[in-house]
């Protein structure tokens, strides 16, 4: 019965399948309150009924979208309280939508610095390479793309 809500409700194993996420993200989600805490069977096994997995499909989605977790919690806020105001969902969305092109402003500037550098590459040995040279001194970059932009560093 892996994909099927059984009377008592799906096994956290089952839940992670069908959310295709893993099961300490799942325990994760419980820990810091953005999933509730599960109904436990009589051997304390996790049981997860079908608001558990829809709210659990809602979290992965708007992980996917890049939200962050205290985003996450006021949205789900949101859709526990139906009838409030959909402008802090607007005004989430807003924010994650300009980090995101923030974001893909910086990956297109260092896909054209990339881009320049390996045209610029004759081959050759290592001790005349332009890339090494490139990449050993910044100031040779034909623009700035700063490392420890949120997000690219360590990506």
């Amino acid at each position: 019965m892996t994909g099927k809500i059984r009377a008592g409700g799906l096994s956290i194993g089952a839940l992670a399948r069908r959310a295709a996420t893993k099961v300490p993200t799942i325990r994760y989600y419980e820990t810091i309150g953005l999933m509730p805490p599960p109904f436990r069977s009589q051997g304390n096994q996790r049981l997860y009924d079908a608001r558990q997995v829809s709210r659990l499909l809602f979290i992965r989605h708007a992980r996917e979208l890049g939200f962050p977790i205290e985003a996450i919690r006021t949205l789900l806020a949101l859709t526990d309280g139906p009838e409030r105001s959909c402008d802090e969902a607007d005004r989430l969305a807003t924010a994650q939508l300009v980090q995101v092109r923030s974001r893909i402003a910086r990956l297109r500037a260092l896909e054209a610095e990339l881009e320049r550098m390996t045209e610029s590459c004759r081959g050759g040995r290592a001790t005349d390479c332009r890339v090494i040279e490139i990449l050993g001194n910044h100031a040779l970059c034909a623009a700035d793309h700063p490392l420890a932009e949120e997000g690219m560093a360590g990506a």
